[in-house]
């Protein structure tokens, strides 16, 4: 079985493990406050060109979005997210759990427009009772969408204005977001990306890493005592020093963007093949994502074969399911895959 399910079905990087094991034996403080985070930190701050920004190593993303978003929000504040959002579907009411709303509102191709956030918060506070609801005090996004779609720099910026306007924080989950800077459709970069959100992440364990996600915050009310809001979040790791080995080694030599790269080009390959074939798209996405159609029947040889995400059923007689390439995908078996999708 080849399995084109998800991006985090492999182990690490072997240079990953390769440093994992020739650091094995060396001692160090614990909790994150080793050489080596201090070394992966700098180095993140330097590819962001913001040296103001703070960097944390989280180990998941559920974890990550849950300590963010409980530092950002006040008891009677929500956060905004596209109703296909991560937080919203996909990590069992995490943040409901501590407290906060989830404010969901449609999205437009798996993304959060500017306008429909204006619209919900000139609505909350039009209502003579707005004290009375949860208030909007966050908006969170993830780039890439679940869909495998990407923010523009123009939609970005767009969605930075309405936050300042109505005294929000913007976070962006970036569990993917090599792939999202990988994109040939993509004019986003990471010194733009640490200027624009209050607090992003960059991902490891979709990307190459064994585990962990980068935390950068930029603004300053969220930077404090963040350290306590990790602990108490259960994501304190006691080796925290291997995460910043990780890291330091992701990003070593542009070795992250590399990774990056080859699962977009892998999944371009399946995309271009599937369209010359005919098959239709649930959306398009310009990412490791891609979300094809299947009849029952195409869907049912090639479960024999490969491993894809179900994503919903289209009409009485075809499916959409996601096809998902990534840091280790090989190209022979992208090479097998187009050859039974243009079987037909």
């Amino acid at each position: 079985m080849i399995r084109f399910n998800c991006d985090y079905g492999e182990g690490a990087h072997p240079r990953i493990l390769a440093r994992l094991q020739e650091t094995n034996f060396v001692q160090t403080p614990g909790y994150g406050e080793d050489e080596y985070c201090r070394e992966a930190a700098e180095m993140i701050r330097s590819l962001c060109e913001s040296p103001e920004v703070d960097v944390h190593f989280l180990m998941g993303g559920t974890q990550a979005n849950l300590t963010v978003l409980s530092a950002a929000l006040r008891p009677w504040q929500g956060v905004v997210s596209a109703d296909t959002g991560h937080i919203a579907v996909h990590e069992t009411g995490s943040i409901e759990a501590c407290g906060h709303k989830v404010l969901c509102i449609p999205h437009a191709n798996g993304k959060l427009r500017a306008e429909d956030v204006e619209a919900l918060c000139r609505a909350h506070y039009a209502d003579a009772s707005f004290e009375h609801m949860v208030m909007p005090g966050a908006v969170y996004i993830s780039n890439p969408s679940e869909l495998g779609t990407i923010y523009t720099l123009a939609e970005l910026s767009a969605l930075r204005k309405v936050c300042d306007e109505y005294h929000m924080l913007l976070f962006l989950d970036g569990a993917r977001l090599g792939y999202g800077l990988a994109s040939p459709e993509n004019d986003l970069t990471l010194p733009f990306i640490a200027q624009t959100a209050d607090v992003f992440y960059i991902g490891g364990t979709k990307q190459g890493a064994l585990f962990g996600e980068a935390v950068v915050i930029r603004n300053a009310a969220l930077k404090r005592d963040f350290r306590y809001q990790i602990k108490q979040r259960g994501g304190m790791l006691a080796k925290g020093r291997l995460l910043g080995i990780q890291f330091a080694e992701l990003l070593r030599d542009g070795l992250y963007f590399d990774l990056s790269r080859h699962a977009v080009s892998l999944a371009m390959q399946i995309k271009a093949a599937l369209q010359e074939s005919g098959y239709e798209f649930l959306i398009d996405s310009p990412t490791n994502q891609q979300f094809p159609i299947f009849t029952d029947e195409q869907l049912s040889r090639l479960s024999e074969s490969y491993a894809f995400s179900y994503q919903c059923r289209v009409d009485a007689k075809r499916s959409a399911v996601r096809i998902c390439t990534s840091w280790a995908t090989r190209a022979e078996d992208v090479e097998r895959l187009i050859s039974d999708i243009r079987r037909g």
